[in-house]
């Protein structure tokens, strides 16, 4: 065996060349890195179904015996979304789920990962003057099955709740701006295709402050 692991026909212990096993650790690079990326876009449309109140998105992101935790409430991964679109609609009349930092590991066998997302959801009351502002985090298991990671277990934590004042955005000044006002439901601008830079004659108006 040489200095460099190999023997005296350039071959490793298992049997490859240098160029084989360099083409071996890069294909594993890139097998983690394309997982990590599935991973991350599940949690990512997930936070997209609460917030356009979109049951299918929601629904896609467990795995069919998923379990989902939100407190004293422990729904199935089939069962959350009505439950989640009920809870949203009782206490805000908009909603933001932002994912922040992403911890994620994936176990030596491939098909397990275990996360730790960090959320900020934004609610803005319906008497559209206050707001909550909630800083917690989504801890997850998620399984790879059938080709495809969706999420076997979530639990929930807060670990910070604020009370806000969202009167300006009921200032003539904001009202002024015209931005765009999210929807919960498949009229909002984020599912429009193509996307133009105008709203286009014979679609459905976006709904603006």
């Amino acid at each position: 065996m040489s200095g460099d692991g190999m023997n005296g026909d350039g071959m490793n212990g298992d049997g490859m060349n240098g160029d084989e096993e360099r083409l071996a650790r890069i294909e594993g690079q890139v097998r983690h890195l394309n997982d990590r990326q599935e991973i991350l876009d599940c949690v990512a449309r997930h936070a997209r179904g609460h917030d356009r109140f979109d049951a299918d998105l929601l629904t896609a992101a467990y795995h069919q015996d998923g379990v989902d935790e939100h407190g004293a409430t422990v729904n199935s991964g089939p069962g959350y979304a009505q439950w989640a679109n009920m809870i949203h609609a009782e206490a805000a009349e908009l909603h933001t789920h932002n994912i922040t930092t992403h911890l994620c590991e994936i176990d030596e066998g491939g098909d397990t990962a275990h996360c730790e997302s960090y959320v900020l959801v934004g609610l803005l009351s319906h008497d559209g003057r206050t707001a909550m502002l909630m800083s917690g985090r989504y801890l997850d298991r998620l399984e790879r099955r059938d080709g495809t990671w969706r999420i076997a277990v979530r639990r929930c934590t807060v670990d910070l709740a604020l009370s806000a004042d969202a009167s300006v955005l009921r200032t003539p000044f904001f009202k002024e701006q015209g931005f765009v006002k999210g929807t919960r439901d498949r009229d909002d601008l984020s599912y429009r295709r193509p996307l133009t830079a105008a709203d286009d004659p014979g679609q459905t108006p976006v709904t603006r402050w």
